[in-house]
């Protein structure tokens, strides 16, 4: 892509729009502007010229000769595509960033485990001596990796339906499937839209490249080589066993006494072991790296544990299927937080995981109600207002050797700014009322 001289509009305001403004100019572009429609919006960088409050009359009159999109923003709504009414081609800061960087891509996608997994990938790279940069979703945006001097050897690159949809000529040299399950109807009319949209993934791949691909998913039309591991099932390439990633009857890595030692983790493990090896890691290298992992926080996060009860901080999860995992990698009498955003999502699918492993749900927010009705047949399911009040009614009803699962299942933006925020009210609550 040869965007010297060119007119370059930017949507959004963000770390990502900011991150590919400064790129197109260091490129050589003749002309950059970011965009974003609301009137409150700031740039960070007050050199680049910028228009808070833009409309659909502020992006025909700009002409743009290339548009840029930041993955928060549709790509199909109208004030979007009066950006290319001129016939600009509308890209997305992953397509811009990969254009420019020059080393070797792996790229993560999937509906849950995404980021621990990048978190994961990256951290094995160092510590066998690579250099490697988190990116995406998670990390730096790619177009600030493609500027850093010199530029590291592997981009880990966790990338969202969002992302792919604004992809052309995008191909990471391994990419890793971790699992679907539907999610983001909020934004998406049909699941075959996000499943199709994710799959762009594998695009532009050839027959030579590596899909790293849980067992059990259906891909259809994949060209790249599939390579499979699985938690459940032992018809992989890796699989678990006995809280160890295991090959051919053998142990690999024992993940005992891990953070990643629960099932749906013993997955990121092994996808990450198999994106290793295949861009030349060496076996006992790739264990070391995976025992000396730290996870990000909010992800099936031990709070505490007090009077043989496991409080568990899962805030992550913001779909069913993340939470079912969280459920499913449990081995002790679950007392179920959940609740948060309507979000569109139908929580039946949970329901024999439910009736087989948890004795209590709480739930809370705005999908409380329907999770009321969607619980109770199979669990004794109470409703309450807030992340506060469903701790005090966990706390009651805690026996000791129950776990306390916090894992709301959905998005959190009913009653907080993010999961992180909705994570730490939980963490706190916890220690409060354990006066710990």
């Amino acid at each position: 892509m040869d965007i010297t001289g060119k007119k370059i509009a930017i949507l959004g305001c963000g770390r990502s729009g900011l991150g590919a403004a400064h790129l197109a100019i260091a490129r050589g572009a003749g002309e950059v502007c970011i965009f974003d429609a609301n009137p409150a919006a700031t740039c960070a960088d007050a050199d680049i010229s910028f228009v808070p409050g833009a409309t659909e009359e502020h992006a025909r009159a700009y002409a743009a000769d290339i548009v840029v999109l930041s993955p928060g923003i549709e790509a199909d709504i109208p004030w979007t595509l009066a950006f290319t009414a001129h016939g600009a081609p509308l890209i997305g800061e992953t397509e811009l960033g990969w254009h420019y960087y020059k080393g070797r891509i792996i790229a993560i996608t999937g509906t849950n485990g995404k980021t621990t997994t990048t978190a994961l990938l990256e951290h094995v790279l160092q510590s066998a001596g690579k250099t490697a940069k988190a990116c995406g979703n998670y990390g730096y945006p790619l177009c600030e990796v493609a500027l850093m001097e010199p530029q590291p050897e592997f981009a880990v690159l966790e990338v969202s339906s969002f992302q792919m949809e604004t992809i052309a000529d995008f191909r990471p040299e391994v990419a890793i499937w971790l699992n679907f399950a539907p999610d983001h109807m909020d934004r998406y009319t049909r699941v075959e839209d996000y499943f199709n949209a994710k799959m762009r993934i594998f695009e532009n791949m050839s027959a030579d490249q590596i899909a790293i691909v849980r067992e059990g998913e259906e891909l259809p039309g994949l060209i790249p080589q599939r390579i499979g591991f699985s938690s459940v099932v032992n018809t992989g390439k890796l699989y678990f066993e006995d809280e160890a990633i295991m090959e051919n009857g053998a142990v690999l890595t024992p993940l005992q006494g891990t953070p990643l030692v629960q099932a749906h983790n013993a997955e990121n493990a092994m996808a990450t072991t198999l994106a290793c090896r295949t861009v030349g890691l060496d076996d006992a290298v790739i264990s070391a790296g995976i025992r000396s992992f730290c996870p990000p926080g909010h992800r099936c996060e031990p709070v505490a544990e007090k009077d043989g009860i496991l409080w568990l901080n899962d805030s992550k999860s913001t779909n069913l299927h993340s939470t079912e995992a969280a459920v499913r990698s449990q081995t002790r009498p679950i007392i179920l937080l959940a609740g948060g955003k309507d979000k569109g999502l139908d929580y039946t699918a949970i329901n024999p995981m439910l009736k087989e492993k948890a004795r209590l749900c709480v739930v809370f927010g705005q999908i409380a109600e329907q999770l009321v009705d969607t619980f109770s047949p199979v669990c004794r399911t109470i409703r309450v207002e807030t992340v506060e009040e469903a701790v005090q009614a966990a706390h009651r009803e805690a026996y000791a050797g129950d776990v306390v699962l916090f894992s709301p299942g959905t998005s959190s933006f009913d009653q907080f700014t993010g999961y992180v925020q909705r994570g730490n009210c939980f963490r706190d609550a916890v220690k409060r009322i354990l006066n710990i």
